[in-house]
């Protein structure tokens, strides 16, 4: 009897990546491949869940909160119903006496490693124990990554931690959400009526967020106050104060100024406090009759700066990215990231909580970078190779923030047909990989101040000087706007020609987009003010960069948010929720 290696797989269609790298010759059945040396089957996403309570103990089938809280000692599993037959497929080849191995080729993370676990825990506990288990890590899915990834397959016991991770998780997800949906649905539904109340671990303290700020915009009053914009010539210079327009001429000596309060200091008692903001029209009125058409006395001093390029991406990154540049949902940029990853095996794992790669990627990084002279972006990888940009450097190589999986970046495959959507998410990995090797961008940052009848003018300008990382993503267009300060020679005269008053509104704070709710989930600590649980929940955050869409949208398929445009604003059962 020949000896075979079952594989595992989290969907189909990783299944036939797979055998499409494994050197042996398979016959497709269909439920699994079949090849001489190894048997390929795959899962396809949960096949196995946690059972509800009434499957448990029928006492369970009432919704009584007499009975709360639910504490199992054990959490029995259940097959879900509609992939049935791929689980007892499954089952009857774990079975088979000429399987002596069984590979985890599940999805390389927490979640894979739930799946893949719960499998064996419900068809085959006491067979797979007699069964050598191992692990297949993928940080990509090329074939030659699938090669070399199974060339250096894992021991089944460097997974434990992980393993618990995901079983503490899974069992702490049922603890809270059943008993906190029970209770909640049992009291809103205490004068008749079933009212389901869904509540998660993670998704109602993501959902308090959303309220909390919604509270402070409903209580929130506005307020009027008052800008003044000087216009300033400068003896000998034009009669129209200049932005910068291009990277040719001065741009004129005059220029423009807003009035400051040089003795401002902010205030959390007065948290709409600017140092340019006036709250008294009369004292704007005052300040633009003593000043208007009266001499400045000027001061100027002058800096040179540097901005270093952005890290790369991880998940939450690349979704609060998407979503502020195209408007992409974090599900719908997940998905894409998936595709791209899975499908057209153009980017590593996207399911990543690190920014940073393996020390040892250098080379790795050379060659990727070498496959990219032949994309859109191709100068500017040239460049870097040219010059010698991919070095060693602890900014972008860092073992210490590499968990499972390091940041997303390109692999050695060009893309061939993309979807518009699929070549916007690729292009941004692109340009941050390219990016992240460039020197910094230099600059130089003038700040003046004009003194007139003692009230003090701010104006600042700044010049890009060497364009640095910002060409990948096109520099020549980031100083639109700015304005050019020429030096001026002292005893310079300098009049302050006309000033213009501006009537505002504060305005409340402003709703979550999901960049801005990605942001927040994944800095929650920093929301806290308790000073222990913000030390707990310290690079924690709210969820997992894999898992946040799905909160998101567990939420708006739930009726507690909708979206208004690209504001996700809580409804009325939210505030209900909230309020219990």
């Amino acid at each position: 009897m020949t000896e075979k290696s079952l594989i595992i797989a989290e969907k189909p269609s990783v299944a036939a990546d797979i055998v499409k790298a494994l050197p042996d010759k398979f016959t497709r059945h269909k439920t699994h491949y079949e090849g001489e040396q190894y048997l390929v089957s795959f899962a396809i996403g949960h096949l196995v869940g946690i059972a509800y309570p009434e499957e448990i103990d029928p006492r369970y089938q009432k919704w009584d909160i007499s009975l709360l809280p639910i504490l199992p000692e054990n959490f029995p599993l259940t097959a879900l119903s509609e992939t049935k037959t791929q689980l007892s497929a499954l089952g009857r080849l774990i079975g088979r006496k000429d399987v002596t191995e069984i590979v985890n080729a599940c999805d390389a993370g927490r979640e894979g490693e739930l799946i893949f676990k719960y499998i064996l825990r419900f068809v085959a506990k006491d067979q797979a124990g007699r069964k050598r288990i191992r692990r297949l890590w993928l940080q990509s899915m090329t074939r030659d990554a699938i090669r070399a990834g199974f060339a250096q397959l894992r021991d089944n016991s460097t997974m434990q931690s992980l393993e618990d991770t995901a079983l503490c998780r899974s069992e702490a997800d049922w603890l809270i959400g059943i008993n906190a949906t029970r209770a909640l649905t049992g009291y809103n539904s205490r004068n008749g009526g079933f009212r389901k109340t869904s509540c998660g671990r993670v998704q109602t303290p993501t959902l308090s967020l959303i309220v909390t700020r919604e509270h402070e915009r409903l209580a929130f009053v506005p307020a009027d106050y008052w800008e003044l914009h000087a216009s300033f010539t400068v003896s000998g210079g034009s009669r129209q104060a200049q932005p910068a327009a291009g990277r040719g001429g001065d741009g004129g000596q005059d220029y423009l100024g807003v009035w400051i309060d040089p003795a401002f200091k902010s205030s959390a008692q007065a948290p709409q406090g600017k140092a340019n903001r006036i709250w008294d029209e009369a004292r704007a009125r005052d300040i633009v009759a003593r000043c208007s058409g009266r001499p400045a006395a000027v001061s100027q001093s002058s800096r040179k700066g540097q901005q270093g390029p952005p890290p790369l991406y991880d998940l939450t990154s690349l979704q609060r990215e998407a979503n502020s540049r195209f408007g992409f949902s974090a599900k719908n940029t997940l998905s894409i990231a998936q595709a791209l990853y899975e499908r057209h095996k153009l980017l590593t794992y996207p399911r990543t909580d690190s920014r940073h790669l393996p020390e040892d990627y250098v080379g790795e990084a050379r060659d990727i970078m070498g496959q990219q002279r032949g994309w859109q972006l191709g100068a500017f990888a040239a460049e870097a190779l040219e010059k010698n940009y991919i070095k060693k450097n602890k900014r972008i190589f860092d073992n210490a923030k590499v968990s499972d999986h390091f940041a997303i970046i390109p692999t050695g495959v060009l893309p061939k047909t993309l979807s518009a959507s699929e070549e916007k998410i690729y292009r941004m990995v692109v340009q941050r990989f390219i990016a992240a090797f460039f020197p910094a961008a230099q600059y130089l940052q003038t700040t003046r101040h004009s003194v007139v009848a003692g009230e003090t003018f701010l104006t600042e300008g700044r010049i890009w000087l060497v364009s640095g990382w910002k060409a990948v993503y096109g520099a020549e267009a980031d100083d639109e706007g700015e304005q050019r300060l020429a030096e001026l020679a002292p005893d310079t005269a300098v009049l302050c020609r006309e000033i213009e008053t501006r009537q505002q509104t504060t305005k409340p704070p402003a709703r979550y987009t999901e960049a801005t709710l990605l942001s927040a989930m994944e800095h929650s600590d920093k929301l806290l003010d308790d000073e222990g649980l913000r030390e707990a929940m310290k690079d924690r955050g709210l969820g997992t960069p894999a898992t946040r869409a799905a909160i998101i949208e567990k939420l708006l398929s739930e009726k507690y948010l909708v979206r208004e445009g690209k504001e996700l604003a809580p409804t009325g059962k939210a505030f209900e929720l909230i309020a219990l």
